[in-house]
């Protein structure tokens, strides 16, 4: 008996990143160690970022990601936090609606 072939899953709900709470979306370039990354943020920065323990321990975040981050207050050109990471299916969701247009460009 043959198995049928599955679709690919749409994501049902995607976290966009909200304004309000200063999240700025942004790709991984570097993995520098001891749970800090290089990002490079849509809006033209490129940011230390770090990598909070209840994150760390949830996911792992590898280079070429797209991950959410929130600029610190002090320092905000150079330094975030990382808050989300997209998977695949999600990632191609926010190439579709148009998210990404920045970011590769």
């Amino acid at each position: 008996m043959q198995k049928k072939p599955m679709a690919p899953q749409q994501p049902t709900r995607v976290r966009t990143p909200r304004e309000e709470n200063n999240e700025i979306l942004g790709i991984i370039e570097q993995m520098l160690g001891a749970s800090r990354v290089r990002v490079r943020c849509m809006d033209g920065h490129t940011r230390m970022g770090r990598i909070p323990g209840k994150l760390k321990r949830k996911i792992w975040v590898r280079e070429g990601d797209i991950v959410i981050v929130v600029p610190w207050e002090v320092q905000s050109d150079q330094k975030c936090d990382i808050i989300w990471r997209y998977t695949k299916g999600q990632v191609s969701w926010l190439s579709k609606k148009g998210y990404l247009k920045q970011a590769y460009d």
